[in-house]
């Protein structure tokens, strides 16, 4: 992992997420490469030409004016670090860049104070989530020390989740952290009888490990009333610093998150939270 992406909109969050980069940056020897969206007005590009090029030189300047105010942290010192200002409107065309430069990883802040269903659903880290190739690290909160020594990896244990899976535990090991399986069984038109379960593991385990499965990679299954309880609780449970969780390109999460979620297990969903497209 070389490349690091962070969209950077000025905010205390995107400063969030950039101080969780600096970190990862540090411990990996990454670049982090800083993309800031303009978003200019249509207008701009209806006008001539002399004045179009005048007003993009302006907005243009007044970006790197911010990065320097924005990027003058006692946390960044030691990193490299690549500034990028891009004319784009909407996170969709995050993906862009991704391809373009190489990224490895995307992180970015986000304010979901509603939650996980919150956190994505309807949001630009949604947006993010559903069209980007790379892994995706979101950020809620503040965090000065980004050292995760625990982590949950949520999945239904389908086969198509085996290069996840993969990816998943090749990020986490590079990090020297803790992966704690689980899958979480619900009583609707989804539930399983435990055996139905083991059984669908136990084949999952048998592809993703050649038939040649660690002793450390055994699977907890847990009953919830929907799975990100389910995931939160038991992350709660272990003492986890990090969830990861598949999510199946333009699906985005929807379709992994249903149901809604009480109250006072969204406030209180800060754990940051990382994706591995399908």
């Amino acid at each position: 992992m070389k490349k690091i992406l962070v969209p950077v909109d000025f905010s205390e969050f995107s400063e969030n997420a950039l101080e969780v980069a600096a970190h990862l940056a540090k411990k990996i020897d990454a670049d982090l490469i800083l993309l800031h969206m303009l978003g200019l007005s249509e207008a701009i590009f209806t006008k001539d030409e002399a004045q179009e090029f005048m007003e993009a030189q302006y907005y243009m300047k007044l970006a790197k004016k911010r990065f320097n105010e924005f990027l003058d942290k006692p946390f960044l010192k030691g990193v490299r670090m690549f500034e990028i200002v891009q004319n784009y409107k909407d996170f969709n065309e995050l993906n862009n860049v991704v391809k373009e430069h190489g990224i490895d990883l995307v992180v970015m802040g986000s304010h979901g104070a509603t939650g996980l269903s919150g956190l994505f659903v309807g949001s630009n880290t949604e947006k993010v989530v559903r069209n980007c190739e790379v892994p995706v690290l979101v950020i809620k909160k503040k965090r000065t020390d980004f050292d995760i020594k625990k982590a949950v990896f949520a999945s239904d244990f389908g086969l198509e989740h085996k290069e996840v899976y993969h990816k998943a535990l090749k990020f986490f090991d590079m990090l020297d952290v803790e992966v704690h399986k689980v899958y979480i069984n619900r009583p609707n038109q989804y539930f399983k009888s435990t055996e139905e379960i083991k059984e669908q593991i136990d084949v999952f385990m048998g592809v993703a490990h050649h038939g040649k499965i660690p002793a450390k990679e055994n699977v907890t299954i847990l009953n919830d009333y929907s799975i990100e309880q389910g995931i939160y609780n038991y992350a709660q449970t272990i003492n986890a610093d990090i969830i990861a969780l598949p999510t199946r390109g333009r699906k985005g999460l929807a379709h992994f998150f249903k149901g809604s979620v009480g109250e006072d297990i969204a406030n209180r969903a800060d754990l940051p939270v990382i994706t591995f497209r399908v």
